[in-house]
């Protein structure tokens, strides 16, 4: 039985990290987790957006089965058993601090000790109407958010500063295996940096290399988002500003991670300590002109996962698709007590390091596109099944970047696939029971606006 430490950054694109291939961005940090441990080459988020991803990491359960489609919070159901309360029933002490963002607050999630969950207010996000679609209006303007501010951290230095205290005062008085959760909120936009930070990478001040003049980009979903963020609108001074500042968000989350390596090192917790490195979703960053997340193209659905401790080969780099669902079955594994057999994943530490054979599913009902999309992973092919748009078939190994859609040149492949995600639900049925949801939270939100 052994401790388990998973630290979980907001909104980070795996790719920009030196230990996931970035020319410029060096995270000595990662490297270092990495060296000790293993990097999963192919990890997923349930969804890419904040509440429904971090919603199905607590539960175990997919975002359909949630009903927590998008940011907004107005009648999700609540109760669904989170890890950290099946954890602390089974004698495992878990303590959680920073960022919840779920189906639930934070101190009815039943963790042993939770810190500056950060809960979201209701209604929550109210931009997610999808017919018609909702535009996000001045999102333009918040595209000016970059630069230098020099209490950029201060909310996730408080909350990294309490964890550190946790697990150097508290930690060693627990007599049972413990759980440790960290949640930073870099490098999430917008991308404020102090000066230090600011600094580190000019370089990164750069265009995407492929942008909206890129087929992908024309997409029709992809249209929809980069209409309702008004991506289009974003000045050049804008896209490398934000990108710079990403870069030096990056760099400050890979310092805390250092923190956090020093402090596991320093109090003898190496060989008894699983420590996780991952995020809730990742970051568009104008690839394809389009931003933040939302995608389930790779840029914004794709996670860094690394880890290292018992049960983890040093320098193993494993090709199978893991997603958050395993990563939390991480956690268990590594306490040596029973998941839910009703829960999805399996622990990272079991997962082989080629096998193509192994299914990982996205979905995304949220703001911004006109209706679902599901995402389905096997091998090195990848299906994006959209309920009202043409689906896209991509060959990974061949087409990392998603530029070149093959839907047409391998029929068997895409059914193959499709028969997959068919395995896990049917995407019409889902899409119109998501529809009928948020059709009901738009009432909500007009009595709660007294305008019914």
């Amino acid at each position: 039985m052994n401790n388990s430490i998973l630290l979980i950054s907001d909104e980070h694109n795996p790719f920009y990290s030196s230990v996931y291939g970035h020319p410029v961005i060096h995270t000595p940090n990662m490297e270092r987790l990495a060296d000790r441990g293993t990097v999963y080459e192919s990890a997923y988020c349930p969804s890419p957006l904040c509440s429904p991803s971090r919603s199905a990491f607590f539960s175990g359960k997919r975002v359909h089965e949630l009903q927590n489609y998008s940011n907004c919070n107005l009648g999700v159901p609540a109760g669904a058993p989170a890890y950290g309360d099946v954890l602390r029933q089974q004698g495992v002490y878990s303590a959680y601090f920073g960022k919840t963002d779920v189906y639930d607050r934070g101190d009815r999630l039943g963790f042993s000790e939770i810190h500056y969950s950060k809960d979201r207010n209701q209604p929550g996000d109210v931009n997610f109407r999808r017919r018609p679609l909702s535009i996000r209006e001045g999102a333009a303007e918040r595209a000016s958010g970059f630069g230098v501010r020099e209490n950029a951290f201060d909310d996730d230095l408080k909350v990294m500063d309490a964890a550190l205290r946790w697990l150097k005062e508290v930690a060693p008085s627990i007599p049972e295996p413990w759980s440790l959760t960290i949640n930073l909120l870099n490098p999430h936009f917008p991308q404020w940096n102090t000066q230090a930070y600011w600094d580190l990478y000019p370089e990164a001040a750069d265009l995407p290399l492929y942008g909206k003049e890129e087929e992908r980009a024309n997409h029709p979903y992809a249209r929809d988002l980069r209409n309702h963020f008004e991506a289009d609108l974003f000045t050049e001074e804008q896209i490398r500003g934000l990108r710079r500042g990403y870069a030096g968000n990056v760099a400050f989350v890979d310092d805390q991670l250092g923190r956090l390596l020093d402090t596991v090192e320093d109090g003898g917790l190496t060989n008894t300590t699983q420590i996780v490195y991952t995020s809730d979703h990742g970051e568009m960053l104008g690839k394809f002109g389009m931003w933040w997340k939302c995608s389930l193209y790779e840029d914004s659905v794709r996670i860094p996962c690394i880890a290292a401790g018992p049960g983890y080969e040093k320098g193993r780099r494993v090709q199978t698709p893991v997603d958050l669902h395993d990563v939390q079955a991480s956690l268990f594994h590594a306490a040596g007590v029973k998941r839910p057999e009703s829960w999805v994943g399996e622990p990272l530490q079991t997962i082989a390091e080629y096998n193509e054979e192994r299914v990982v599913f996205s979905e995304y009902h949220g703001h911004g596109t006109r209706s679902g999309a599901y995402m389905i992973r096997k091998g090195d092919w990848k299906l994006i099944f959209y309920t009202e748009a043409p689906h896209q078939l991509f060959d990974l190994s061949a087409d990392p970047d998603e530029r070149h859609n093959v839907y047409a040149n391998h029929p068997e492949k895409a059914e193959e696939l499709e028969a997959e995600l068919r395995r896990i639900c049917s995407p019409e049925a889902e899409d119109d029971k998501a529809h009928g949801f948020q059709a009901k939270q738009l009432e909500l939100l007009a009595v709660m606006n007294g305008k019914s």
